[in-house]
């Protein structure tokens, strides 16, 4: 089994290493079954998977004389659940990056085992990267704001598919898209750069378009010094707002991750599915765009609730970093409502179990898919993340939609107290 790419994993050591020790009982993490439990070996869970409940405890091979195997997992009464965020960060939310890429993403090349080469020309970055002797190369288009120099470096979303550029730059935030399909077709083709050097590798496009997001990133710190490395957003409005948050997933460099109008397979729940009217499931996701994910994720068609984790399992992994969802109230396939009063209120459990629950929001508007106002919705966020700049716009409302539901995670009431 390949591992994570080692600048993840770096990251999240480090952020351990700088906490209090950790505590003998916690010493020990619990490691993910070998082999990975399939849909058959996982127990049916109609409600939103525990985060807190590490996967080997899921299998239901611990089920063994239990009645209550399943409503245990389901309801916080699990054996062996995290409990403090230095198990977080230490145990869960490594063996998360792990089991998502088992089970949705497929396994990110490591990084350490590439070459990146990087030119600026004018407004065009021109990047090639080069592993095991093959090489694939795209572009990435700048745009800086008034003022941004080596001296006063600026804070920098990197998008595809497009943004709305005026309002960041006026806010003094740089704007750096790249030809995603450039990168990975969106298509079943395999080509395009990602796969000119990593073909034959059982691998989901939206990994391969947030290993674009990364290498622009990479080529960015090359080339252009009016960009603060230390301030970097994501985006993508659709399949491509799935792309980002597995951009901001797996790479910790990513300050903040703005997933737009994501929907399934993104930050959307594949339980809960059918909440704004129509439904956008796994099944048929699966069924119309089989190459965003990898082919075990593919297991789970018509056994989605065997799925040990939902999309507040990803969201809750970006922490302690930031992350501001778009959705809008016309944009019934993507299921908003269900990403509003589900997946959100759910991961912001887990942000405020560790400390930073404002560093998550939540962006309900007026309008439908892909919207272009999303991004002057979410703006007074990044800005605030960005700049620290104060903001009175509540980002954890949930506009029309109203109040959480509280009884698709029943698992809240037994939230560990940190001490």
């Amino acid at each position: 089994m390949r591992t994570t790419a080692h600048f993840v994993i770096g990251a999240i050591a480090g952020t351990v290493a700088a906490m209090p020790a950790v505590e003998p009982r916690q010493a020990e993490c619990a490691g993910l079954p070998s082999p990975y439990p399939t849909w058959q070996q996982l127990p049916l869970q109609s409600t939103l998977p525990d985060p807190f409940l590490p996967l080997k405890y899921t299998s239901t091979d611990n089920a063994a004389g239990s009645s209550t195997f399943a409503q245990d997992v389901m309801t916080g009464k699990g054996k062996n659940r995290i409990k403090t965020p230095e198990e977080w960060y230490k145990c869960r939310q490594p063996e998360i990056l792990q089991l998502l890429q088992e089970y949705q993403y497929g396994y990110y090349p490591d990084h350490s085992l590439e070459k990146v080469e990087a030119t600026r020309s004018g407004n065009t970055v021109n990047i090639a990267v080069t592993a095991g002797g093959k090489t694939g190369k795209f572009k990435a288009t700048l745009s800086l704001p008034s003022g941004a120099s080596a001296s006063k470096k600026a804070p920098v979303v990197i998008n595809i598919g497009g943004m709305q550029n005026a309002p960041y730059l006026s806010a003094g935030i740089a704007v750096v898209g790249f030809d995603y399909t450039s990168v990975a077709a969106d298509s079943n083709s395999k080509t395009g750069a990602f796969w000119d050097v990593y073909k034959g590798r059982d691998i989901g496009v939206l990994t391969a378009w947030a290993w674009g997001f990364h290498r622009t990133l990479d080529a960015l710190n090359m080339t252009v010094a009016e960009i603060d490395p230390t301030r970097v957003g994501v985006t993508g409005c659709s399949r491509l707002g799935k792309a980002a948050l597995a951009a901001g997933l797996f790479d910790t460099r990513i300050t903040l991750t703005m997933p737009m109008s994501a929907g399934i397979q993104g930050i959307g729940p594949y339980r809960y599915h059918a909440m704004s009217g129509q439904d956008e499931t796994l099944e048929n996701s699966k069924s119309g765009a089989g190459w965003w994910s990898n082919s075990k994720l593919g297991t789970f068609v018509n056994h989605a609730e065997n799925l040990p984790y939902d999309a507040h399992t990803i969201a809750a992994a970006i922490a302690p970093r930031a992350l501001i969802i778009d959705q809008g109230t016309g944009d019934a396939y993507t299921n908003s409502k269900g990403t509003a009063v589900v997946v959100y209120p759910a991961a912001k459990l887990v942000y405020e179990f560790l400390g930073v629950g404002d560093k998550i929001g939540m962006s309900v508007r007026s309008g439908g898919h892909c919207d272009m106002s999303g991004f002057s919705s979410i703006l007074p966020f990044v800005q605030k993340t960005f700049f620290g700049t104060p903001t009175t716009k509540d980002f954890n409302s949930l506009g029309t939609y109203g109040a959480a539901q509280t009884t698709t995670f029943p698992w809240a009431t037994a939230v560990p107290k940190a001490s």
